[in-house]
Parts: structure tokens; C-alpha cells; sequence
């Protein structure tokens, strides 16, 4: 699994981190059982403060997401394929209302739907 953090991002970066790992095991990238990068090894990467890696972690844990294997890193958990799928869910309805609630203080709710099927049709049909 490749990770990537927006430093420019109003997101903090170990949400980031959280997110991505979440979005990953909900596809299916990251399966039950296989190791993500340790702490030192992701901070590298994405050019970030172990601090801030670690306490991504620590979130991922709380969520029952990753447990420590000894001797081995952390891995991902039987139970985070479902919890994942839902919570991704509830990740992806935050940022459509979101941007949702800016579109309609611009035009008028009409406007947005019309806006959203168009892009869903871009989407869908792979144009630009």
C-alpha cells in the first residue's frame, strides 16, 4: 500500500494516515492479517514526524484496526474489513456534506444537483 500525505491539506496528517488505512482495508489492499509499515519506516515516506505516525497508529489501535504482532510489526485485524467498509461510509458522507453545505451557500440546490449528475456521468464514463 502506497501512502501519501498533503502537507497543504486542512486534514491533519495523522488523519491522513488513519484515513488512508481505513480506505485500504475497506478495497481489500490491506487484507487481515498483513503488516503495515512500522512507525519509522511510514514517517520516512511520507516525510513525517514519527510522533505523528505513532499516533496514528495509536488511533488505528483504539479503532481495532492494527494490533502489535510481536517480533513483528503491527497487522491488521480480523475484525477491520467490516469496520473499515463502515466507517469509510461514514468518511465519505462527512466530506459530501461538506462540500454539499459550500455548494449550496454558492447557487441554489438545483444548480448543485444538476452539478453533481453531470460529474457522476463524467465519472461514470470516464471523461474529463
Amino acid at each position: 500500500m502506497l501512502f501519501q500525505v498533503d502537507t497543504r491539506s486542512m486534514v491533519p496528517i495523522h488523519d491522513q494516515i488513519v484515513n488512508q488505512v481505513v480506505f485500504g482495508i475497506a478495497s481489500g489492499s490491506l487484507a487481515m492479517g498483513e503488516l503495515i509499515p512500522s512507525i519509522r519506516e511510514l514517517a520516512i515516506t511520507v516525510e513525517a514526524h514519527p510522533n505523528t505516525v505513532a499516533k496514528a497508529y495509536q488511533k488505528l489501535e483504539t479503532l481495532g484496526l492494527i494490533t502489535a504482532r510481536r517480533g513483528k510489526g503491527m497487522e491488521v485485524t480480523p475484525d477491520a474489513p467490516a469496520i473499515c467498509r463502515q466507517r469509510r461510509g461514514d468518511i465519505l458522507r462527512e466530506r459530501l456534506r461538506d462540500v454539499l453545505r459550500e455548494a449550496l451557500l454558492a447557487v441554489g440546490a438545483d444548480d448543485v444537483r444538476r452539478l453533481v449528475e453531470e460529474e457522476l456521468s463524467r465519472q461514470a464514463g470516464g471523461g474529463t
